[in-house]
């Protein structure tokens, strides 16, 4: 999918972008942040070089960083999913496709910069949800009333479980949407959605529709060509009270990833201090 900036989105904002204020998106990044079993490493982080007396009069510190392309807030590319060993627009996965170093389309350096519209579609707004609580097309509709969701925008939902980042074995208990939901989601047309949990989709449920789990990222990954971010921080956006505003997530060049880390934001008009 070809994405180009949102002008309008972001003249929307007063042609001032510099008055406006920016709220950040990104979960902060550390060893022990939650994450799921099946992605890995997850992230760990050590000083390669450092600074010692006696050394030099000048010294440098580097680091070492491995990290799992799932780790912390990031985005899905298309190459995450496959039906049927189909990826989106009917790519075969096969030994020229999905290499020992990565796969050759599909994958996140094909992602490209989304500078758009946003919307927030806040199902926590009268209360935290249960845990593994099951989000429906209803809960969407309440939280979508009086908001327009136009076709080309990045639509976030909120959990509330944003919160328990620093608890992971309770943040990765978040309620999660059904198929239905990620339908009613993708009927709207957006270029990406993301979500503050793990997984997007409700947590350890096959869904008798379709025979799997996580029915949502095939639906947004293989059939739509729709991309998926996760472990978004929406607190302050939700207690901004703005609902619509330009939303601008840049994804790493990683050639062959499945993914990549995102530090996404949010640009809200007339807000500035």
């Amino acid at each position: 999918m070809s994405m180009t900036p949102d002008a309008e989105a972001l003249t929307g904002l007063g042609g001032a972008l510099h008055r406006a204020r920016l709220v950040d998106l990104e979960q902060p990044r550390f060893a022990g942040q939650p994450g799921l079993d099946q992605h890995g490493a997850g992230l760990q982080f050590t000083l390669h070089r450092r600074h010692e007396p006696g050394l030099a009069k000048r010294t440098s510190s580097s680091g070492l960083l491995i990290s799992s392309d799932h780790a912390g807030t990031h985005i899905d590319a298309l190459s995450h999913q496959a039906v049927d060993c189909q990826l989106h627009g009917q790519v075969a996965v096969t030994a020229e496709v999905q290499t020992p170093t990565g796969f050759t389309t599909h994958s996140a350096e094909e992602i490209p910069p989304l500078i758009g519209r946003g919307v927030l579609l806040d199902v926590a707004a009268d209360g935290p949800l249960a845990p593994r609580q099951t989000i429906t097309v209803a809960d969407l509709e309440k939280a979508a009333a009086g908001l327009a969701i136009p076709a080309g925008a990045t639509v976030l939902v909120r959990t509330g479980w944003g919160t328990l980042w620093d608890d992971p074995p309770r943040y990765l208990e978040a309620p999660g949407l059904n198929l239905p939901a990620s339908q009613w989601v993708a009927d709207h047309r957006p270029v990406a959605v993301g979500i503050d949990n793990a997984r997007w989709d409700e947590l350890d449920v096959v869904d008798p529709t379709v025979g799997y789990r996580s029915p949502g990222h095939a639906l947004f990954l293989v059939q739509e060509g729709v991309y998926i971010i996760e472990n978004l921080l929406l607190e302050e956006l939700a207690q901004s009270g703005q609902r619509e505003f330009a939303f601008v997530c840049l994804p790493l060049k990683l050639r062959g990833a499945t993914g990549s880390p995102v530090r996404p934001v949010a640009l809200l008009e007339g807000a500035a201090a």
